[in-house]
């Protein structure tokens, strides 16, 4: 029940105090005294008595009218919720504390399903202005997979009536929305999966959970599979052994990087469409949202984001190597260890920069680690830096960023304090790296002789203010970004070309900070004008700027010389004789005589495996004898495949022919879908015809095919 007599306070009096009630609850669970399960079962099922038993311990409704994503019909906390333990995540998608929530929430739903009486809502709360648009929250729902429903609290009415504080919250209720737990920052995954199976076990004990299902529609089905490019992260430009630019692209909504020419020819394509963290041949690797991408003589280097890991492809070998990192994310503020020993967080992009060393050029791979608000550097030789410190060979270290998120600069790089930086642009002639540190809305220089941090353009002078943001050309300060990802130096032009990118355009700004638009007007846009674009590089050759214009998934290129801009479209190699992932045999017996062979395939899903119903699924006759005819020769999963089969007697094409025997072959083209995933499946099936007299000139064939 939702407030029987115990103390009496507010719903965020409430939410206060189990704040730091769950704090203790933690502590108490990591006593030694209570490491007995038995125990720390007893310890918070006392907890779960005492708060849902508090008068007013129970949320608001959601509002009417709010608009819901992966669910056909908004959700009711009183109706459709009622009976389910639910989670209810404050998040918005910027912010990338909320997205390493993400894998905790899918481990969860892995454990407890609806039907066990657990359901995850997102509460989208937005932070900036871009992100109150309902359209933006949609593709952020795709990029990031999230298949559990969403509502757009753009007003943050959810948020305070229960009275949350900060990005990312979570707050358990129960049955009857009773507030039970809350859970404040990220790294919460043990708590957070405990707390669920023991209120489950506990409110079914009572009989208060209900099995019954919610009108779940995931809107990462609505992406088509097996597009061109899908949410492209980051652009960058390299040169091939005869000279030639070449445009490396980040496709992080397929998980692959491709390399193509200015022509939109692709002509290398590393990695596949599933997500994984495998090194290998380029089809064998896999990558996870990759974004940042560099280049080093015949290297590529990639901030694989969601592996948290930066991986090494080698053009020569054509092999993908793990230079840094170990596939899961790291909380270390120092570093320090070789590199495939390192933990990292959510490396956002990279860029090379040229240390001069005893009259000698040494490379050192900068990283942005946007999960620990700070840039990293991976050294390929024994280094010696700022204050003479020493990094060995082979090791990855923070070099930048206390690890507080704030917009603090300081002559100490230790000291200053980043906001998620998410690009990087290195001035070899400066001795400098420009990053977009996108919480605070600013371009920021980092001096590579010594380590100072100054600011750029844009935020704010307090350093704790990670607010103040809009669209305003200026200088410094003056001057208004809405979180910017993507920064490129052109040189011929000395000025940091900015992918301002929740203001939908590019900037420029010059050394002394003076900032104007350029590119783009302010709202997104298909004509030509950018949704989210995110990374930039430029081509000296053709003097030009690539952008990664996310949202649009595509690739647009700014001529300088007369200021048009075109998207490039992408010609990938075609592959035809791709084998099939599995093949079937089927024997069929059919009349000598005229005969008609109508079939139906049905498929047999086994694992987690599904359709749904926006994703395309095909079949395709082939190598069918000449004299038959197939009405239609293609068509969708649950038509029928009517074949026409002349007299055999009569049949001119078998005059020189003694055999009974004629083979066709259907070809499926699917997609099928995991919880988090979809995945192109092809699949070839072998029809043996057997004809005699004595059998039927009419069959309806039902053929069961086996996915998994």
């Amino acid at each position: 029940m939702c407030g029987q007599e115990n103390k009496k306070m507010s719903v965020q009096d409430i939410v206060e105090s189990l704040t730091h009630v769950c704090i203790e609850l933690r502590n108490k669970i990591k006593d030694s005294r209570a490491n007995d399960d038995i125990e720390i079962e007893k310890l918070i099922i006392k907890h779960i008595k005492e708060w849902s038993s508090t008068e007013n311990n129970c949320v608001n409704d959601f509002q009417k009218g709010l608009e819901w994503f992966n669910v056909s019909e908004g959700l009711s906390l009183k109706e459709n919720l009622k009976g389910k333990i639910i989670i209810l995540d404050f998040f918005t998608y910027c912010c990338i504390n909320c997205m390493h929530i993400l894998p905790d929430l899918e481990e969860l739903e892995k454990k407890f399903t609806i039907q066990d009486g657990v359901v995850v809502i997102g509460v989208h709360s937005a932070k900036f202005s871009n992100e109150k648009d309902s359209s933006k929250i949609k593709s952020a729902v795709q990029r990031y997979k999230i298949n559990h429903p969403v509502v757009n609290d753009a007003k943050l009415s959810m948020w305070r009536d229960i009275g949350i504080s900060c990005w990312p919250s979570l707050v358990i209720l129960g049955p009857d929305g009773q507030i039970l737990f809350v859970l404040v920052g990220e790294g919460h995954r043990k708590e957070l999966i405990l707390y669920t199976k023991i209120a489950l076990k506990y409110f079914k004990s009572l009989k208060n959970i209900s099995n019954h299902e919610i009108p779940l529609k995931p809107a990462a089905h609505l992406l088509p599979i097996g597009r061109d490019i899908l949410f492209p992260g980051k652009i960058q430009i390299i040169e091939s052994e005869n000279g030639d630019e070449k445009i490396v692209v980040s496709d992080t909504g397929n998980n692959r990087i491709l390399i193509l020419d200015f022509d939109g020819r692709v002509e290398q394509i590393i990695g596949g469409y599933s997500r994984g963290f495998k090194d290998g041949n380029f089809k064998e690797a896999r990558f996870n949202a990759p974004q940042g991408v560099c280049g080093l003589g015949h290297e590529i280097f990639v901030a694989d984001n969601e592996n948290h890991a930066i991986r090494v492809v080698n053009l020569k070998e054509k092999t993908v190597k793990t230079l840094a990192g170990i596939g899961t994310q790291g909380n270390d503020y120092v570093g320090g260890k070789t590199g495939s020993e390192q933990a990292l967080s959510s490396p956002w992009d990279v860029a090379i920069y040229h240390h001069t060393q005893n009259d000698k050029s040494v490379p050192i791979l900068l990283i942005a680690i946007a999960g620990t608000h700070q840039i990293w550097g991976y050294f390929f030789e024994d280094t010696i830096w700022w204050k003479n410190r020493q990094y060995k060979a082979k090791t990855c270290a923070a070099i930048v960023g206390s690890g507080k998120e704030e917009n603090r600069n300081n002559s100490y790089p230790h000291a200053a304090g980043l906001a998620q930086p998410s690009g990087l642009a290195v001035s070899q002639r400066l001795k400098a790296v420009f990053f977009a540190d996108s919480e605070s809305s600013s371009v920021r220089r980092v001096h590579l002789q010594d380590g100072k941090v100054t600011g750029v353009a844009g935020a704010d002078k307090n350093p704790m203010n990670l607010h103040n943001f809009g669209d305003v050309d200026g200088n410094g300060c003056s001057a208004k970004l809405q979180h910017p990802l993507g920064v490129t130096w052109d040189d011929s032009k000395s000025v940091v070309w900015v992918a301002d990118t929740y203001n939908h355009k590019i900037k420029k700004i010059e050394i002394d900070g003076k900032c104007t638009s350029v590119y783009g007007c302010g709202k997104p846009s298909k004509d030509f004008k950018f949704d989210e674009p995110s990374g930039l590089a430029i081509s000296k050759k053709y003097n030009s700027i690539l952008i990664a214009d996310t949202n649009n998934h595509s690739i647009k290129l700014i001529d300088q010389n007369d200021q048009s801009i075109k998207t490039i479209d992408l010609k990938l190699p075609k592959n035809p004789g791709r084998p099939a992932d599995k093949k079937f045999t089927f024997d069929i017996d059919i009349s000598n005589k005229k005969s008609t062979l109508k079939i139906f395939l049905k498929p047999k899903f086994s694992n987690d495996l599904k359709f749904t119903p926006e994703a395309p699924q095909k079949w395709a006759v082939k190598n069918l004898p000449a004299s038959w005819t197939a009405e239609p020769d293609s068509g969708a999963i649950g038509s029928a495949l009517l074949i026409q089969i002349p007299d055999r007697h009569r049949d001119n094409d078998k005059d020189n022919n003694n055999d009974n025997d004629d083979k066709f072959i259907v070809l499926l083209n699917l997609v099928v879908c995991k919880t988090d995933e979809c995945l192109p499946k092809k699949f070839e099936i072998i029809f043996h015809t057997h004809r005699n007299d004595d059998s039927d000139t009419d069959l309806e064939i039902y053929k069961e095919i086996e996915i998994n």
